[in-house]
């Protein structure tokens, strides 16, 4: 064989093996959905349209034909290690209100998070919905790779919350959280006593649309009783919740759950300040509105108390929004605040 033959061969697989680590490194995409940064259906900083928080998602779950929001870092890496995170609204609201009142869409390129938000159609969620949400847990886990999901949160708000304490207790659930953040969704360990303005103003819509069509309503007093009997599985626990919502006893300043991972006394951590207004609140009840159930977004200052040392590196934590209620949305330091939380977490 000749020299010129053998150089050519030579630089023909050092061009191959060049190639090899680029192509590897080329960012992946999730369920067919091309990523967006800033991502797609983004509330303004204000003024939030009504068609806006409705959208039903980017994402379709192919089994059920139900869409559902898909977030996720624009240059996330095949084998990258993220966290994913499975976010419910509450009753009467929507997957893309949800999406605003915990804005965590606005950290997944920094914290490397793939945020799943679904929706329930009558904005309700029933037990006949959990096929929907355990295909959408799968799908991620299969695009992924389970090997390269460091953590799986299940975040609530209200009776998304109550929704996520009954699923960490189902097979499919309890195998595979690894936290529960609770906004405004029960404590577990000890819920702090109701505000007297928490409920519903009158006028407005209707807060829960009838459930036609569907089999099962929530059984709203059940999800609370569940929370007087701790989950057996072990995961960590983050309750948010707005000062406007408890009544003057405020937080508890303990917790059966953090007993149960033997931790340390809780800690004050530094307030978190933020003089930037969440995006979203319930429009439909202003006029007249009430302090338990929230005004329109403004800046404001939350409180952080955490449990710390709990054994097998679980977090267990607290924190109030201070001259907050149900629904106005997390600013973004608060929100910023919750998800360095979360992902303290070492098991």
């Amino acid at each position: 064989m000749n020299p010129s033959h053998n150089l050519i061969c030579l630089l023909a697989i050092a061009a191959s093996v060049a190639v090899i680590p680029v192509y590897a490194k080329k960012p992946i995409q999730l369920a067919g959905v091309t990523c967006q940064t800033p991502p797609p259906l983004h509330c303004p900083d204000k003024d939030c349209k009504g068609e806006m928080v409705i959208e039903q998602g980017n994402a379709v779950e192919p089994r059920t034909g139900r869409k559902f929001f898909l977030d996720y870092p624009c240059n996330l890496k095949r084998g990258e290690k993220i966290t994913f995170i499975l976010s419910l609204h509450g009753a009467g609201s929507y997957g893309n209100w949800q999406r605003h009142y915990f804005p965590i869409m606005d950290y997944k390129d920094k914290y490397r998070l793939v945020i799943a938000t679904p929706n329930a159609p009558p904005r309700i969620w029933v037990a006949t919905d959990d096929e929907y949400l355990q295909n959408i847990v799968t799908l991620v886990f299969d695009q992924v790779g389970k090997k390269n999901i460091k953590a799986f949160w299940l975040v609530g708000h209200s009776q998304g919350g109550m929704t996520s304490n009954r699923l960490v207790r189902t097979d499919f659930f309890k195998e595979r959280v690894d936290g529960w953040l609770s906004m405004s969704g029960g404590r577990l360990g000890g819920s702090p006593g109701r505000g007297p303005t928490f409920g519903p103003p009158r006028g407005g819509t209707p807060l829960v649309p009838p459930a036609s069509g569907r089999a099962g309503t929530p059984d709203i007093a059940a999800a609370m009783a569940a929370l007087r009997e701790p989950p057996a599985n072990n995961f960590s626990f983050i309750f948010e919740t707005g000062q406007y919502e408890m009544d003057d006893k405020g937080m508890p300043d303990s917790s059966t759950w953090a007993t149960k991972y033997n931790c340390a006394a809780r800690v004050r951590l530094p307030d978190v300040v933020d003089t930037k207004a969440g995006y979203v609140y319930d429009s439909t009840r202003q006029d007249p509105g009430s302090d338990g159930w929230g005004r329109s977004p403004r800046p404001g200052t939350a409180q952080v108390f955490e449990y710390q040392k709990c054994t097998g590196g679980r977090v267990v934590a607290d924190v109030v929004r201070l001259s907050k209620g149900h629904t106005e949305g997390l600013e973004p330091n608060v929100t910023e605040q919750l998800v360095k939380l979360m992902l303290s977490a070492t098991k």
